[in-house]
């Protein structure tokens, strides 16, 4: 096994602030001369989950850096993919440049074989990419291969911008006076298309490639950025895509696509950003033109029971495969560009340099607040993932397009290089990131430390493991091992404008001694990434300094082949199960290398916590906190003394017994949530005899707190809280309710109490309604530039 670790300084790059001694080794620490850094600790042992190659896409790379990386998906999309004709292999290339149609120069006599669709996919097959491709929902597709624009000048009159160069004639649909032109003929550059379409696409793909099972086209984009075709493609839908348009046309497109091909995966909705999770395109357009109150009451949401886009829309597909017995939404996909000035347009002053290193943490930091028009937490990985899991779960998560900026320079580089490490860290399934860097570009260089360091396919690991920086401003900290050779791979991206001085531990995964291979691409040579002397370990840490603005990769020596993990326990059995636990016993494991020293239990996966913990020798456990009448899936590990873990138990199912009689109900709701605190409100329901005076119990399943409360006596206990009645409202009637409330504070998640009972009696709770994950968050108007102008380089 071996390990590779990455290190990026952030900051501004200052002239060769770090140096290397000959032969390109790590300096030795020298206290008295470099600052000390945050301490880095990795272990091997914990936080395990599966990184998916996929999260190393490009939209659109060449095929030389696509064969470097051995690039695992590469998108065709963007603007002029949302009216590509694959019939007539042309576009229109919508607000990207002046709503022109125009062509690929591939012939026409076989069309569409040889297309430019065709030669995308065809190059995917030379380098084992999967293609993602873009298959239009608007309605609208190409008329012809001609030079026919949406707002020509003769027919719509003088227009503030016009293609002077090319096209005279084309102007950009917006009058002198700043106004849109309105009222323009669709059918001028396009023609109807709808899910036949897509369909006839797709079975066109199967007979020329095979299926996405057989080798073909894998990924399908249900369009792109819908929500913005108002604008972006107005002159054929210059409506706002609404709720209902969005629900519909997703339902028959990726219904067509299934269809066809019933392995290909569809990713949906393609919003363009934030606002894409709280506002349909309709309410955007909207409010933009309205102003004012709109972007806190918007109608189209208001229409739809004051939901949310995002989460209706997972509803909504959620509600297809009930009915239909089909997933036809199988990632949850949505773009984000960075909001913060100057990051996304490649601004490299000092000030955007930093700026562009700290706003990384809008991917997964509750603490952040974004830095832009936003003002809020964005947290937008960990937030799809709450998205899914309360709406429509075994939903996988993409974004398609995002980018940094200045890729172009070491600063883009080393937040390139961050934002990949966050990903797979976060377990993100899927992402392209929009226009590739050349691939001289530091850009290029950031991919090549997670997919071909050494030239030779050295990449990091599959396997995410724990990995925590003391200050991840400063020295940024991933870690994975490979499934093949077992290696252990780190990242840590330096974000300061120094070199600094740090110690990394590494917890299992490594023998005592031995040196560790050493990899670096940083500012003292954007051209190359270098292979430094080896760095030598003791009782498998190291201390050493990381040279400002770089990106230093570790591969540290495996264990040695007589160091081996417990074997699995025994498959668990399930006894004593009752509504709200359940007790296992498992076979005991044979130890490895060192004694077992426990076990753990985990509910589902074993990425997460343990749900319990046991000191061996014990081999039986009870689970407690459990819901009634549901099924738990339950797996055990092992750990030895040294910290190795076995692989995991076969699991076994549990379901739990129902809920006792209860003569009570209750019904638990979030109004509020801003991040660190919350009202919540408690309706009490009696179904037994009447009550001269009531007490309620509950008790909190996380660290949350009663801060104030209303309409009883509020009482809390660590996790445990009691309610007695206000004196008024003590007589409760059989089936007479009342209604109690409170404020609250919490750390980390804000789930719904259990355990509720009414003078000590249990209540059952149907209408428990859990607070987010991650509080809901809150829309208003973007900034002037919060749609970034993106037309694809060439």
């Amino acid at each position: 096994m071996a390990v590779v670790l990455l290190v990026a300084a952030a900051g501004l790059a200052g002239p060769h602030q770090a140096s290397a001694l000959p032969g390109g080794g790590a300096r030795p620490a020298a206290p008295s001369a470099e600052p000390e850094g945050p301490a880095l600790s990795v272990d091997t042992t914990t936080g395990r989950k599966a990184i998916d190659p996929h999260i190393y896409g490009i939209n659109f790379a060449d095929e030389a850096l696509a064969k470097e990386l051995r690039l695992p998906v590469r998108r065709w999309g963007g603007n002029a993919t949302t009216r590509y004709n694959y019939k007539l292999d042309a576009y229109n290339a919508g607000a990207d440049w002046y709503f022109e149609n125009l062509y690929y120069e591939n012939g026409t006599a076989d069309l569409p074989n040889g297309s430019e669709a065709d030669k995308f996919v065809e190059q995917n097959r030379r380098t084992g990419t999967d293609t993602v491709l873009t298959v239009p929902m608007s309605g609208w597709t190409t008329a012809a291969r001609n030079a026919a624009c949406g707002f020509s000048i003769a027919t719509y009159g003088p227009q503030k911008a016009n293609d002077a160069q090319w096209r005279p004639d084309c102007g950009n649909g917006v009058k002198t006076d700043g106004t849109n032109v309105t009222g323009n003929d669709p059918a001028e550059t396009s023609v109807p298309a709808g899910p036949e379409f897509t369909k006839g696409w797709v079975e066109y793909l199967n007979r020329t490639y095979g299926n996405a099972d057989d080798g073909g086209v894998r990924f399908y984009n249900l369009d792109n950025e819908p929500d913005l075709w108002s604008s972006t493609h107005r002159d054929v839908h210059p409506e706002g895509t609404g709720y209902d348009e969005m629900r519909d046309s997703t339902y028959a497109t990726a219904a067509a696509i299934k269809d066809a091909d019933p392995g290909a995966k569809t990713l949906g909705p393609v919003g363009w950003g934030f606002n894409s999770l709280v506002y349909s395109g309709l309410d955007q357009k909207t409010c933009n033109e309205k102003g004012g109150d709109c972007w806190s009451d918007p109608p189209d949401r208001a229409a739809h029971g004051g939901q949310l886009f995002a989460p209706w829309y997972l509803q909504q597909m959620k509600a297809y495969e009930q009915t239909h017995d089909r997933r036809i939404l199988d990632y949850f996909d949505e773009h984000i560009y960075p909001q913060q000035t100057g990051v996304f347009s490649g601004n490299v002053d000092p000030q955007t340099q930093a700026l562009r290193l700290r706003s990384t943490r809008q991917l997964w930091d509750p603490t952040y607040v974004d830095e832009s028009w936003i003002n809020q937490p964005v947290q937008f990985i960990p937030r799809m993932r709450s998205l899914v899991e309360e709406n429509y779960p075994g939903t996988k998560l993409a974004i398609t397009e995002y980018n940094w900026g200045a890729l172009d320079h070491i600063n883009g580089a080393l937040a390139q290089a961050d934002v990949l490490g966050i990903f797979g860290r976060e377990g993100l399934d899927l992402a392209t990131l929009w226009d590739p860097p050349a691939s001289t570009e530091p850009g290029a260089f950031a991919f090549r430390m997670f997919r071909n360091y050494d030239g030779e396919g050295g990449s990091f690991g599959d396997t995410a493991v724990h990995a925590a920086s003391a200050d991840q401003d400063k020295l940024a900290v991933y870690a994975a091992q490979r499934s093949g050779d077992k290696a252990l791979t780190v990242i840590v991206v330096n974000k300061t404008t120094g070199d600094l001085t740090a110690p990394v531990s590494v917890t299992g995964g490594t023998a005592p001694g031995g040196a560790a291979q050493v990899y670096r691409y940083g500012q003292d040579d954007v051209t190359a990434i270098k292979h430094l002397a080896d760095q030598p370990l003791t009782d498998g840490g190291f201390t050493t300094t990381f040279p400002a603005y770089s990106i230093t990769e570790y591969v540290l020596p495996a264990e040695s082949s007589e160091a081996k993990p417990p074997t699995a326990p025994g498959a668990p059995a399930a006894t004593a199960v009752g509504s709200d636990r359940a007790t296992l016993t498992w076979g005991a494991s044979t130890a490895g290398s060192s004694p077992v020293a426990s076990y753990q239990v985990y509910s589902g996966d074993t990425a997460g916590a343990p749900v319990a913990t046991v000191d061996a020798p014990a081999t039986s456990a009870t689970v407690t906190g459990l819901s009634p009448a549901t099924a738990y899936t339950f797996r055990v590990v092992a750990k030895d003394t040294a910290g190795r873990s076995s692989p995991p138990s076969t699991p076994v199912e549990v379901t739990t017994a129902a809920a006792p009689a209860a003569t009570c109900t209750v019904g638990y709701a979030v109004g509020n949530d801003w991040g660190t605190g919350f009202t919540a409100t408690i309706t009490l329901t009696n179904k037994g005899p009447t009550l001269g005076g009531w007490r309620l119990g509950f008790s909190f399943t996380g660290d949350q707190k009663v801060a104030s409360g209303w309409n009883g006596t509020w009482r809390q206990n660590a996790t445990a809280v009691t309610v007695d009645d206000a004196g008024w409202n003590a007589t409760l009637a059989t089936g007479a309710s009342t209604t109690v409330g409170f404020n609250g504070a919490y750390t980390g998640g804000n789930r719904a109490p259990r355990d509720f009972t009414l003078n000590g009696k249990p209540c059952t709770a149907p209408g428990t309604v859990a607070a987010a994950h991650i509080a809901a968050p809150v829309g208003h108007a973007p900034g002037a530039a919060a749609v970034p102008y993106r037309m694809r380089r060439r």
